[in-house]
């Protein structure tokens, strides 16, 4: 028989550990709804969470993933919030109002909640050609004053130094767009895709994006890092987990979050719950080109009722009805024969399989 100080010890490490667990969990109450962030090529806090906002308490991340996994530990809310990091008030002059070093957290915006995002290190980087898409997200149809693209000169090493201002270069400014005149039109928002390009680069590189808001004084950053013409690093989510714990998520049932459509000639699909909340979901779609290269593909999801999609990235989506048809981007339509890529969006109430239909050229 244990004496009863230890009972003790044993009952307040307990108590202890649940509620560092619940601390945790308490922090995941779903993405929010309004403000927005560079999906496409992603930028570090919201690339951090949609390699691992249904995994995060995984230690694989520390292995896989170590600018996450540092990131994640200073604080959890950069990745669950990650379409806030703005500042207010800028009036235009972001070079005075950020330091040099400090361009990834917006100037250590949101008292310091963003910090992680200027530390430099090897962050997963998305495989791009010179000529490229950057895709932001309005959450809250705030629409812009104007959006600045820039992408950092050539011999910055972004895995090694902190970002200054001397080391980009402006290479496509969007002028004022109210949000009704954003690309695709969500039910949760808007989403704007702006074309830009550069010329003879190659290696590792970083996309700044400022965004300013029209409904008031509002300036948003996002760094991107980019692999001008090289091989994308395998995401996480693509590798095979460890065993599970208690610490580690359960994955949603089969049945509620997989759905196999049938194998046609050129492609097919496959439907997958990668997070859950109250009210609702994150899902992604596999697309697998067949026996022959494809130049592009799009998939049709066919709901019972309408389509719960409210945000999308790494596609244009339309709704017709009761399906959502979704058009690969840029960067992702070139497969090929038996390789795959994928698009993600988060939607509203319950997991819903839908049917899948696959169709290329």
């Amino acid at each position: 028989m244990l004496k009863p100080v230890r009972i003790k010890f044993l009952i307040s490490g307990l108590v202890a550990a649940l509620a560092a667990t619940f601390a945790v969990l308490a922090v995941h109450t779903g993405p929010a709804a309004a403000h927005g962030n560079v999906v496409g090529p992603a930028s570090r806090n919201y690339g951090c969470f949609e390699r691992w906002g249904s995994k995060f308490q995984d230690p694989a991340m520390q292995t896989e993933d170590p600018m996450c996994w540092q990131a994640w530990q200073a604080n959890p809310n950069a990745m669950w919030n990650w379409n806030g990091l703005y500042r207010e008030g800028v009036a235009g002059q972001h070079e005075t109002a950020i330091p040099d070093g400090q361009l990834c957290s917006g100037g250590h915006a949101e008292s310091g909640r963003y910090n992680a995002m200027d530390v430099a290190g090897d962050w997963k980087a998305t495989s791009i050609g010179n000529s490229f898409t950057v895709s932001l997200f309005d959450g809250a149809r705030h629409g812009a004053d104007y959006i600045r693209v820039y992408v950092t000169r050539a011999g910055y090493n972004p895995v090694t130094t902190p970002l200054k201002w001397s080391d980009l270069q402006l290479i496509k400014t969007v002028p004022n767009t109210p949000a009704a005149q954003w690309t695709q039109q969500l039910s949760n928002g808007v989403q704007i895709d702006i074309p830009a390009s550069v010329s003879g680069r190659s290696g590792r590189a970083m996309v700044y994006t400022i965004w300013q808001a029209s409904h008031s004084d509002q300036s948003y950053y996002f760094c991107s890092d980019v692999n001008f013409g090289g091989t994308t690093q395998p995401s996480p989510s693509t590798s095979t987990p460890g065993s599970p714990s208690p610490s580690t998520p359960t994955s949603p049932s089969p049945s509620a979050s997989v759905s196999t459509p049938p194998v046609n000639g050129s492609c097919a699909a496959t439907h997958t719950v990668t997070s859950q909340w109250q009210g609702g979901y994150q899902g992604e779609v596999k697309v697998t080109a067949g026996s022959a290269a494809i130049k592009s593909w799009t998939v049709t999801l066919t709901y019972p009722g309408t389509p719960p999609i409210q945000q999308a990235w790494s596609a244009t989506l339309t709704t017709n009805g009761n399906s959502a048809q979704a058009t690969n981007a840029s960067y992702n339509g070139s497969l090929a024969a038996g390789g795959n890529a994928t698009f993600g969006f988060l939607a509203s109430g319950s997991p819903v399989a839908p049917t899948l239909t696959c169709s290329a050229t």
